[in-house]
């Protein structure tokens, strides 16, 4: 394969706050009265709607509006399977707080209550998952972070409730994300105050004990990480299996580190790549040969249809940019997550897209499916869907809508 040039950018963005999503200009506004009052009804993908929602190949099956939760805006959203009982629930960040909903009877998508921001409102949280706790990170100022024990949703009799964090860790105050590796149990907190010690890089948590979580380092040499993914490689370059990998969206590169010895990171190299405007989030394919990144400001200032950017990580010491993808609409990209042979992408206003990537080493790479939760329009504009989490064994979907709240969504048969 030819190897794509990569153009040096002399000049980019760079924000003088803490996350890339606050443009003064770009604050999601409440588009239309339906945004908080249709009934949440399913309804199957019929001739192209779902109900008043444009689809293709995906089902409506419930959801919870904002007003519901007594939330201003929504952010980002997790998943977590009991199992003890094998109930699924959203976990969906707030301004205000962070949501607990039972997804599991699709009759009756229930929510349970709220864990209240530990400071102020912010709109920008975000949680993971660790041993049946919730790990919630946010850009409120003194943050921290909170962990939830999610195994107190068991006995849920009376909500909607409101909660109290089991234990909070205060060895950062604001942070834009956390990243898990599940396999080692070490979080890994992102885009923190610039100016730390680990220059809004990546704070490493030990949380085996997730009510006692352990500073264990970090690593900033290239500056401040928007969002991350930490892996234990299993990919096609043999000098770095079984080692902690963690790739690092750092607003105008891509970095790549070897995080294995948490007294001593490395890099390995980093990336660059055409039209650099905010390098936001990317996603490993499951074999750990390609990453899928979103870059969030090429399309508003450079008037691309949704575009996203595949790496060939072959060789992790010389990464490079393979196939370019383009979407159907000019909507900003924003998170996405693989499944199997299968992208999810948040397209803020153009809903959640499915990409085929079974055939991405051949260059082939084709949208099978969509729900629009923003049925207004597709421009690019900071509302709609923030984010996807397709990991759930039901085949149930969940997706966070920045001014609707939160939409189950299923395959159709």
């Amino acid at each position: 394969m030819r190897k794509i040039p990569i153009l040096l950018v002399t000049s980019f963005l760079i924000f003088a706050c803490s996350n890339d999503d606050n443009a003064s200009n770009s604050e999601p506004q409440l588009m239309d009265q339906s945004a908080n009052t249709d009934t949440g009804e399913p309804f199957p993908c019929e001739n192209g709607m779902a109900g008043i929602y444009p689809c293709n190949g995906l089902d409506l099956v419930g959801r919870v509006n904002l007003v519901d939760m007594d939330a201003g805006r929504g952010n980002d959203i997790w998943g977590w399977t009991d199992s003890a009982s094998g109930k699924e629930y959203a976990i969906m960040g707030l301004d205000n707080g962070t949501a607990f909903i039972d997804i599991s009877d699709s009759d009756n998508v229930r929510y349970l209550g709220k864990l209240p921001t530990a400071t102020v409102s912010s709109d920008w949280r975000d949680i993971k998952v660790y041993l049946d706790h919730a790990f919630v990170v946010s850009e409120a100022s003194g943050h921290g972070m909170q962990i939830f024990d999610l195994t107190r949703l068991r006995t849920i009799s009376n909500p909607p409730q409101t909660f109290d964090a089991d234990a909070s860790y205060d060895g950062f105050g604001n942070a834009h994300n956390i990243v898990i590796n599940e396999d080692t149990g070490f979080a890994y907190v992102v885009g923190t105050d610039r100016g730390d010690a680990f220059n809004g890089g990546a704070h490493f948590i030990n949380i085996q004990d997730p009510k006692n979580p352990v500073a264990a380092g970090g690593y900033g040499d290239n500056g401040y990480s928007h969002d991350a993914q930490v892996v234990t490689y299993n990919g096609p370059d043999a000098d770095y299996t079984g080692r902690e990998i963690y790739i690092g969206a750092n607003e105008n590169r891509v970095v790549i580190a070897d995080v294995n010895d948490k007294d001593n990171p490395i890099e390995i190299s980093s990336v660059l790549y055409p039209n650099i405007k905010y390098t936001h989030q990317g996603w490993f394919t499951e074999d750990h040969r390609f990453f899928i990144l979103g870059d969030e400001q090429d399309e508003t200032d450079f008037g691309f249809q949704s575009r996203t950017l595949i790496f060939d990580f072959m060789d992790l010491d010389d990464p490079y940019l393979f196939l370019t993808y383009l979407g159907p609409t000019s909507a900003i990209d924003h998170n996405g997550y693989v499944k199997e042979e299968e992208f999810f992408l948040a397209n803020y206003t153009a809903g959640v897209r499915v990409l085929d990537i079974a055939s991405i080493e051949g260059e082939d790479v084709t949208e099978i499916a969509f729900f629009d939760t923003y049925p207004s329009d597709d421009t690019a504009r900071y509302d709609g869907v923030w984010s996807v989490y397709p990991y759930f064994t039901s085949g149930k979907i969940i997706l966070s809508d920045v001014s609707r709240g939160l939409f189950v969504i299923k395959k159709s048969n």
